[in-house]
């Protein structure tokens, strides 16, 4: 029950210090679209501008306001649901943004759920092999990927299987209106394989070097004294201990994914958050920008959260330290 009080509380605190966060967040964001070069009310015109139908739409989107007022008109819209209304094509910015967000999540939860048990996995087994060729090719192959960018990984692949050598994959999605992400899996392999590789390679490297850390302390080694063997030493009694810190590392690149995937949706035109962003920039349609940027904010307040409440599900100690 002392585990239970402890940890409600260091949730409670957690949570207040995203709430922190996100403010300070929102106060980039807006800054950041206020700095952008242009009017919002010239580029939606385009060369119809005059300075009457300007004036006009200024009015009309609050541009004309202060700027304290527009930001208070915007934060207060975040928490009533009222994100505004989007410059391209006049319609509410939340609406614009549910479906994209959709297949930018389930394109995030399939990566995960292949990332995150492969690239534990890897370290594991590397770790059980040290210094055999298992572990040095996972090594050398694992810091190769993860210094390549995403974009480069993606044009690759499509160049591979989409066009010159193999064609056997999409390399771009076309969607319908109305229909999930969930029915276009073979436009999905690209994008999925793309943002595992950005993955694996992190968790796999710091998976390693905390499954050695703890196959080297003195528990694992009296484990060892008592007659098990090396297949459960490894999976019984050092994984679950070495998990607390690639949790942690885990969440941080899934949520890199969050902002990542940006460049993935554009090499592959795929049609979610990521795409949405580069073409509300490109268009100057800032509450689309604003709406956008913010939720990036919160994925990443979100997913560093359950890190922290899984490391201290799967870490003894820590969970000793709340009761």
């Amino acid at each position: 029950m002392s585990i239970l009080r402890g940890i409600p509380g260091f949730v409670l605190r957690r949570v207040l210090l995203g709430v922190v966060t996100l403010f300070f967040a929102s106060l980039i964001i807006f800054a950041a679209t206020q700095a952008l070069p242009g009017d919002a009310a010239k580029a939606f015109l385009g060369r119809s501008a005059t300075p009457e139908s300007v004036a006009e739409l200024q009015r009309q989107l609050g541009l004309d306001k202060s700027v304290f007022r527009q930001y208070w008109e915007w934060i207060s819209g975040v928490f009533t649901g009222d994100l505004g209304m989007s410059l391209a094509n006049r319609l509410p910015v939340a609406e614009v943004i549910g479906e994209r967000l959709v297949y930018s999540l389930f394109l995030m939860l399939i990566a995960a759920v292949i990332s995150v048990p492969l690239g534990v996995a890897l370290g594991a087994i590397s770790a059980r092999r040290r210094d055999g060729v298992f572990d040095q090719v996972t090594s050398v192959v694992t810091l190769g990927l993860a210094a390549l960018p995403e974009f480069v990984v993606g044009i690759a692949l499509a160049v591979l299987f989409s066009t010159t050598v193999f064609t056997v994959l999409p390399s771009v999605i076309v969607t319908e209106p109305g229909v999930g992400p969930w029915n276009y899996p073979k436009e999905l392999v690209l994008p999925v394989v793309t943002l595992v590789i950005a993955v694996v390679p992190y968790t796999a490297r710091i998976m390693r070097a905390s499954t050695v850390e703890i196959l080297e302390s003195d528990f694992v080694e009296m484990a060892r004294l008592k007659g098990l063997s090396e297949r459960r030493v490894l999976w019984r009694h050092a994984v679950p201990n070495a998990l607390a810190p690639t949790f942690q590392v885990t969440a941080l690149n899934l949520a890199y994914l969050a902002g990542g995937i940006v460049v993935v949706e554009a090499v592959f035109n795929y049609p979610g958050i990521g795409l949405l962003l580069v073409d509300a920039v490109r268009g100057r349609d800032v509450p689309v920008v604003q709406a956008l940027a913010l939720l990036i904010a919160g994925l990443y307040v979100v997913l560093n959260l359950l890190a922290d409440l899984a490391t201290i599900l799967v870490s003894p100690r820590l969970r000793t330290s709340l009761s």
